[in-house]
């Protein structure tokens, strides 16, 4: 249920390496590629289609909660610009698509540098190919489940100063590791590892307001295999989500719906319709 998504389309790139055709299987959907296909992009495969076609056959409103998901990404990454954050890590990425991360920084500080991580390899090859020309972004592999291996990735870009105040972003990314106490492990190692003045921005889906729904689409992404891990009844709380945040000092209005997270115009969609909750945190 991620919410990134792509343009252009995947077989205009580079094919990848003889090693990460053994990490890569179109049959198997992806999260990443099914939010494309949500999001009216071409950057996927069958398996994909299928997958989001039966998704959105238990909840329609799928493809307008993933664009919701794409207005809060905006408004963190511009309040993080404005506050004066330079250094931007964007955690399971997803496909890059217009309106992301390092187009949406540069428009508040030039200067600002984005490092993009994703462990699917043909996102990275994407992604590379997209941005092989900007000398200010840069994408890498890694697997947010091993936080020191990806902190280690991350050093050697020379990109990000893990000294000076960096903004890591999990937007969809952590209702995709099933296993609470790796989720929670992944973020306790990256509040450790930044620097104070940093900030962690995160977007999840929730279970709190249908329930229902979200069992059923909890158990069709974890059957089709397109999230990994220990086998959940549902979707993480919003109070579950927020314990994500502990150690940091939550920017008001704190963990809320992402539609009414610091709106710039009026709310389009009832809470209830976009039970996906967001929140940024300060490390002070």
């Amino acid at each position: 249920m991620s919410a990134k998504a792509c343009t252009g389309r995947m077989e205009d790139v580079m094919v990848p390496s003889k090693t990460e055709r053994l990490t890569f299987d179109p049959t198997v959907p992806n999260a990443g590629r099914i939010a494309d296909y949500f999001l009216g992009g071409k950057n996927n495969f069958a398996a994909d289609r299928a997958a989001a076609q039966a998704a959105i056959a238990i909840a329609p409103e799928l493809p307008a909660m993933s664009r919701e998901g794409r207005r809060f990404l905006g408004r963190a990454v511009r309040f993080l610009a404005d506050a004066g954050i330079r250094q931007f890590v964007d955690i399971g990425c997803g496909l890059p698509t217009q309106g992301n991360v390092h187009e949406i920084a540069h428009a508040v500080a030039p200067d600002a540098r984005v490092v993009y991580v994703d462990n699917d390899p043909m996102v990275v090859v994407h992604a590379q190919a997209l941005l092989q020309d900007d000398r200010l972004t840069t994408v890498v592999e890694a697997d947010a489940r091993d936080p020191e291996g990806l902190l280690s990735r991350l050093r050697r870009t020379g990109m990000i100063d893990l000294d000076q105040p960096v903004a890591i972003l999990l937007f969809s990314m952590l209702q995709d590791v099933t296993d609470d106490v790796l989720a929670t492990q992944i973020t306790t190692e990256l509040h450790k590892a930044i620097a104070p003045g940093s900030y962690m921005a995160v977007s999840h889906a929730v279970s709190d307001l249908r329930p229902e729904t979200t069992a059923k689409l909890t158990a069709l992404y974890q059957d089709g295999g397109s999230v990994t891990g220990p086998r959940r009844e549902n979707l993480r709380t919003r109070a579950e989500v927020g314990r994500f945040f502990d150690g940091l000092t939550l920017v008001e209005p704190g963990v809320v719906y992402v539609p009414q997270w610091r709106p710039d115009g009026a709310v389009l969609h009832r809470p209830d319709s976009v039970w996906v909750v967001g929140g940024v945190g300060r490390k002070e």
